[in-house]
This record gives C-alpha cells, sequence and structure tokens, in this order.
C-alpha cells in the first residue's frame, strides 16, 4: 500500500470574497496569480507548477466559488499556499487538501493546496442543480471529473471544500511511475454534461442539443475575467463539446495574419492528439467573415461528418476561427447556429481583452525594468541591504524606488524615492527621477543641487501634464531621500551627506543605542520650483547604522494608530544594536507586517546603512517581495 505524503507550509495567500457575480472572476485571478508569482521563490516548485496545473486550478476553484455563491449567498475565502512534501515513498506533486500532521520523511515534491472556505456552514453545497436560478454548473461533477481526490471538511465555525490535483496526470504511460496506473489527459475539464451518455438523441435518432435559456449567460461567466487568451481558447471547447458538438478547434490570429491551433477538444479523448495534425494542415484564413461558413472534414475526427467555421470578430478585426464539427450527416438546426454565433462573439472579446491585458503586462514590465536598478554598487565600508515589497501581488514595481552607485572620486550616492500614484504613469516618473539623479551626480552636483534640478525638473514635468491632459490628470509630486558616502578606509565608516525631500526621515543608530534623526524635513518635490533645499553631513562612524525607509513602514495602520506613532520606528531600530544591515532590513520589514492584522496598503521599501571595517564584496540584488538582500 503507498503512504501518502505530509506536507509542510513554506507559503500561503488567501482572500475574501463578496458573494456577487464578480467572485469567480476574482477567485480565478487570485489563484493564477497564486501559483505563477508565489512559486517564484522556491526553484522546485517553479518547476512543479507547469501551465496545465495552473489551468487545472483555476477551472476548479472557479466552479467551488461559483456554487458557494450561488448556494450560500455569503462571504467566501479562497486559501491557496505552497508546501515542501515528504514521502515515505515516491509520489507525485499534489493539489488538495491541507496536511495531515504526521512523522516527516524522506524529502517530497512541492505542494498546492487549494481550499473554498465558507465561514457559514449552515450553507450548503451544492451537488446538483440550482432549482432557484434555473442553472445546471459544473460544480462538483468536474471536480470529480478532474480531480485525483477531493473532500467537504466541517468545522463548527466553517465547511471547507478542497480538491487534490496530480500534475503531469495522462503524460504517465501504462506502467510508468504511477505503477502501471494509466490516466486520461487532464489537460481540459469536460464541459457540464450529465452522467449518461455524452449525446442525447430523440426517439427519432436525432441529437437533443442542450442550450437552455441560461447557457449565453453560463459562458459570458465563465469567459469573464480571462487573461490568457489560450486559456479563453480552451473554455470556449469546453463549452461546446459536448453539448452542440462533437468536437472543437480555437485557432487565433498572430503576427503578420498568421493563425495557430490554440485549443483542441473532443468528447472522445483518445482522439484529440490525432485530430491535432489533420487541422493544422488546413488552417482558416485571416480574413474569414463569413459566420457558419462550411469546413472540409478533417477526416480523422471520427468517421464521416460536417464542419463549420464561425470567426471571432471583436474589436474590429478576426481574432481567430472556431471550428466546429459534428459526426454523421446531421446539420446544425438554425437556432443552434445562433447560440454559436453569440458564443463566438463572446470568445472574440475575451480574446480582445486577454490581449490587452498581456500588452499592458508587457508595457508595465518594460517601465519596470527602468525603475529599478539590476544591482546595487557595493561601498568600501559600509555594508547596505534592501528590502522591497510592492503592495499588489500582481506587480513586481510598485511607486517606492531606490539605487546605490558610484559617482567617481571614492564617491557613492545613494536614494530612496516614492511617487504620488501606482500607475504607469507614475512609473514612468519613478524612472525618469533616478536616471535624472545619476546623471546630475554624475556631472557633479552635490546633494543640495541635485535636489534643487530635480525639484525644477518634477514642477515642469507636473504643469506639461496638467496643461496636457486637463482637469483629469492629477500632478506628480515626488519625495526622495538622496545622500552621498564617502568611506573612510582608514578608520571604516564613512562621511555622509543626506538631506529629505517630503520623505520620512533616516534615522541614525549610534554605537550606544541612542537614535536620532539624521536630515531635516523639507518640502516634497515638484510642488515649487523656487524651494531651495539643505543637507546635513555627519560621520557615520564604526558600528553605526542608517535606516532609510518610506511611508508604507511609518504609515502602516493599525486601527487608527500608525507604526510611527510616538516615533515606533525609534523604538524598533534601538532594538537592532550590534545587528548587520540585513537583520535590521529584515526586522523592519517583519514589524511592519506584524503591526496590523491587514495585508500591506503601500509599498513597503527599507534601506539600511551599517558602517563596518575593511571593504564590502559586491553582491548583485534583485528587488523581489518580502526578499532582503545585503552587501
Amino acid at each position: 500500500m503507498e503512504l501518502s505524503p505530509t506536507y509542510q507550509q513554506v507559503s500561503e495567500a488567501r482572500t475574501r470574497l463578496p458573494a456577487d457575480r464578480l467572485a469567480a472572476s476574482a477567485a480565478r485571478t487570485f489563484v493564477r496569480s497564486a501559483l505563477i508569482e508565489r512559486a517564484a521563490p522556491w526553484d522546485s516548485s517553479s518547476d512543479a507548477i507547469t501551465d496545465r496545473l495552473v489551468d487545472d486550478a483555476v477551472l476548479l476553484v472557479d466552479e467551488l466559488v461559483t456554487n458557494a455563491v450561488i448556494h450560500a449567498g455569503t462571504e467566501i475565502e479562497v486559501v491557496c499556499r505552497l508546501e515542501t512534501g515528504h514521502r515515505p515513498v515516491a509520489s507525485p506533486l499534489l493539489v488538495g487538501e491541507p496536511a495531515d500532521e504526521a512523522p516527516l520523511a524522506e524529502e517530497g515534491p512541492v505542494g498546492v493546496v487549494v481550499e473554498v472556505v465558507d465561514h457559514h456552514p449552515s450553507s450548503p453545497v451544492s451537488r446538483g442543480p440550482d432549482a432557484r436560478h434555473g442553472r445546471r454548473g459544473l460544480g462538483l461533477q468536474v471536480v470529480g471529473a478532474l480531480a485525483e481526490s477531493w473532500g467537504v471538511t466541517y468545522r463548527p465555525t466553517a465547511k471547507t471544500v478542497w480538491f487534490r490535483l496530480v500534475a503531469g496526470d495522462g503524460e504517465r504511460e501504462a506502467g510508468g511511475p504511477a505503477g502501471g496506473e494509466h490516466r486520461r489527459d487532464t489537460r481540459f475539464v469536460a464541459a457540464p454534461a450529465p452522467a449518461e451518455a455524452p449525446v442525447r438523441r430523440d426517439r427519432t435518432g436525432r441529437r437533443v442539443d442542450r442550450i437552455g435559456p441560461s447557457f449565453l449567460a453560463e459562458a459570458s461567466e465563465l469567459l469573464a475575467g480571462q487573461l490568457d487568451q489560450d486559456m479563453v481558447a480552451a473554455l470556449a471547447g469546453q463549452l461546446l463539446v459536448p453539448r452542440l458538438a462533437d468536437w472543437c478547434g480555437v485557432w487565433l490570429s498572430g503576427d503578420g495574419g498568421r493563425m495557430r491551433l490554440s485549443r483542441i477538444w473532443h468528447m472522445d479523448e483518445r482522439l484529440i492528439d490525432a485530430l491535432r495534425p489533420l487541422l493544422e494542415k488546413n488552417p482558416p484564413p485571416a480574413s474569414l467573415r463569413t459566420t457558419g461558413f462550411p469546413w472540409p472534414w478533417p477526416g480523422g475526427g471520427g468517421g464521416v461528418g460536417s464542419a463549420l467555421a464561425f470567426p471571432l470578430v471583436a474589436g474590429g478585426a478576426c481574432q481567430g476561427v472556431m471550428l466546429l464539427g459534428r459526426a454523421g450527416r446531421e446539420e446544425m438546426t438554425d437556432t443552434v447556429m445562433r447560440k454559436v454565433e453569440d458564443v463566438a462573439r463572446l470568445v472574440g472579446q475575451a480574446v480582445v481583452t486577454a490581449r490587452q491585458y498581456t500588452q499592458q503586462t508587457t508595457i508595465s514590465r518594460a517601465l519596470q525594468r527602468r525603475q529599478l536598478p539590476p544591482s546595487l554598487a557595493s561601498v568600501p565600508g559600509v555594508e547596505s541591504a534592501i528590502v522591497y515589497e510592492p503592495y499588489s501581488e500582481h506587480q513586481t514595481v510598485g511607486g517606492d524606488f531606490y539605487d546605490v552607485f558610484p559617482m567617481g572620486g571614492r564617491r557613492w550616492c545613494f536614494l530612496l524615492g516614492d511617487v504620488q500614484g501606482k500607475d504607469p504613469e507614475a512609473m514612468s516618473v519613478t524612472g525618469l527621477a533616478r536616471h535624472l539623479v545619476r546623471l546630475l551626480a554624475r556631472e557633479g552636483h552635490g546633494v543640495e543641487s541635485v535636489l534643487h534640478r530635480l525639484n525644477i525638473a518634477m514642477a515642469e514635468e507636473s504643469a506639461e501634464a496638467v496643461a496636457y491632459g486637463g482637469e483629469h490628470v492629477n500632478p506628480r509630486f515626488l519625495s526622495l531621500l538622496y545622500g552621498e558616502l564617502e568611506p573612510d578606509l582608514v578608520r571604516g565608516g564613512a562621511r555622509c551627506t543626506i538631506a529629505s525631500a517630503g520623505h520620512p526621515l533616516p534615522l541614525r543608530l549610534f554605537a550606544d543605542g541612542r537614535v536620532e534623526p539624521a536630515a531635516d524635513p523639507q518640502m516634497l518635490l515638484g510642488i515649487d520650483r523656487s524651494t531651495r533645499f539643505t543637507a546635513n553631513s555627519f560621520d557615520l562612524a564604526l558600528g553605526e547604522t542608517l535606516l532609510c525607509v518610506t511611508d508604507g513602514v511609518t504609515e502602516r495602520r493599525n486601527g487608527n494608530r500608525q507604526l510611527d506613532d510616538d516615533d515606533g520606528l525609534s523604538e524598533v531600530l534601538r532594538g537592532c544594536a550590534g545587528m548587520s544591515a540585513l537583520a535590521v532590513a529584515e526586522r523592519v520589514r517583519q514589524v511592519t507586517h506584524d503591526f496590523g492584522p491587514e495585508p500591506l496598503e503601500d509599498d513597503l521599501a527599507v534601506l539600511v546603512l551599517h558602517a563596518v571595517r575593511g571593504p564590502v564584496p559586491a553582491q548583485s540584488p534583485g528587488p523581489g517581495a518580502g526578499r532582503a538582500t545585503g552587501r
């Protein structure tokens, strides 16, 4: 008998969703983000969490959330966490129920747990049609069809529905590592269908198409919020097969008008692999506009039959073509044709939405690469560490930015800034500010001159933005902490010159445990171009620490209190005496998270400089949520 693996949690994400029509879409987005982005820090889980695993988990959580919202009508919680597996024998990657406490043995796979929690356990979970809404959803029927196992856990205050998937299911051959077990291809989930034969026929033998009054509403709900065009294509096939067709192939248009066969679905899954090359031999033209256009039967799709092509037209262009095939000589009725045309329009619009999201994400990432440095310079005699966390799980970069760079003449510069707003326009402003500071510093401008010239540039930028954008564009203001370091190669430490423009004041931790502000408060950049800035200079002596943070730390809330009320941040730093730069940065990060029960509402950035004796070896940092980097 094979023993089940046990798990030890390494990362968890959770969210609460209201009982409304957007809950399913929000759950899909949340699980996809959690599986893709939160796996990144662990190499083993990054390899194991494949596109197929993500797609399956997204589909199943959609069904469970939809059922919970329709039948319970109360707020629900979705939990997704990564776990390292421990097993007494080899076993596949699992997605499933919470870990049982058991003795840990041999190191096993990385697991992913997905739960849908109803904190009102008197509300039932659907196991059949919803009589109140006239809707027959996929529900637990799909969970049972796709999941390796699933279940419901009852507690006094909550009921949790969980499921378990097996990564690579359907890829193992008989006699393979699963002990001779052969599984079907679970790349796609079967469309909603009763337990009896997939194709119903009346007394005369004529096919009965299952398109109830809620069919289009269900299709619209399933496609809403999908941010991947191939996922849209997969869902289209599952909607139509076997309800209205025996097989479906979805082509998507690409660069240069080329068509790419994205997804195929067949009511007989054994024919999917054979059908693909047959369809690829005859791609439809990207200029197709005629709906329900007769298409050559591929021959290997299961006997003889008829096929029709439906263009996916949206946004004034053909986004792809959907091919539907029905075995035999029976053709689609006019009613079915109209329903498929409606679905094709929904699919086309969903593809446009997904492509726009991909394009915006690409632009955002390009801006983000300009916003933060690929590495921080190593300053002789000064340890440095950075912690950077964007407030949103869907971003790798927010409105905060940082830099440490050499400027020649045995001097180094450092900065920590925060621009108003978190949209792409704000990102472009931060990128402009960081590069302009580097340029001015390397031209020989000191701290005061750099702030003065940057202030003029920001004021002009804001004025032009308002002039061209009108009342709908807000001026951009920037808070910045900027300084220079000149290391003392004999005694250790460095001479520090620093200025704060509308930024939380830097704190200096002395060797004897005292904590004092290291700069004077001054105005934000970009408000008044005539503002003059002054700098403070001091020796950062051996063993002393300089702490620089953004307002995501100082303004972290717990009810009506903020973390820095009554010099709270100074108290935190005072307790860091004797710690390295990396340890101080991590302590501040942890205290910030622990201060309040709610998730962070702003970006978090912490830059720590700690004076030591002798050179410090260079290390290449990378921005990342929850990562502290020392050098």
